[in-house]
């Protein structure tokens, strides 16, 4: 990923936001055996097949209306004008990636977020816990979806039902504009729910960063 793609994560949140994440990151980390990392990255796939879909049909709409402004709809005219405005096309959604979103099934966007989510938990270490008791708390900002990922012991005892319920929360959050006071909401919950099932042992110690992961 580019430094330009990466920034549009890195400056979704402010320093102040990031700081607050963080310490409600270590004070629920210090009422369990929990370990609990956040992450946001700028999207969680390219969807180029749908960006060569969209591209392909906004050129051929362009196409046709060039042809009828010059007068000439011809397929002679229609074909060269089609070719020629794809890769304009093209930039034009990858300049705004949210308008390529029309041309992917909500299927492909969850397997997107989920699939990411899942191997950022295991690129992050958060699976290397001594008590397997990591949890990702995943943000894909271009699809405004949330993923909320458990390690095994925490699997064992909390339902995966109650992280889609906090995943939800937070995703609502997101799309009403307070995407930091939600996240520290979501990581409240998620320590108070470990500190039911995993309560803090004295040889406890932090074994993950607290600060919020960018990617």
């Amino acid at each position: 990923m580019d430094i330009s793609h990466k920034s549009i994560a890195n400056d979704y949140f402010s320093a102040d936001q990031k700081e607050a994440v963080r310490l409600a990151v270590a004070r629920a980390e210090a009422r369990s055996s929990g370990e609990i990392a956040t992450m946001v990255v700028s999207e969680s796939d390219r969807y180029r097949e749908a960006e060569a879909l969209g591209a392909l049909l906004l050129s051929g709409f362009v196409a046709v209306v060039v042809a009828v402004l010059l007068h000439h709809v011809t397929i002679w005219t229609y074909i060269p004008l089609v070719f020629l405005l794809y890769f304009p096309a093209l930039l034009f959604l990858r300049r705004f990636p949210r308008l390529k979103l029309s041309f992917v099934g909500p299927r492909r966007l969850a397997e997107a977020v989920s699939e990411r989510a899942l191997v950022a938990f295991y690129q992050q270490g958060l699976y290397r816990t001594r008590m397997e008791t990591g949890i990702l708390i995943f943000i894909s900002l271009l699809e405004r979806k949330v993923w909320i990922v458990g390690d095994r012991g925490i699997n064992e005892k909390i339902p995966p039902g109650y992280w889609k319920t906090l995943a939800e929360r937070l995703a609502q959050g997101l799309r009403a504009g307070r995407g930091a006071e939600a996240v520290c909401e979501v990581v409240e919950a998620c320590g108070s729910e470990l500190e039911r099932h995993f309560p803090r042992r004295e040889d406890d110690h932090n074994e993950l960063p607290d600060e919020m992961i960018i990617s």
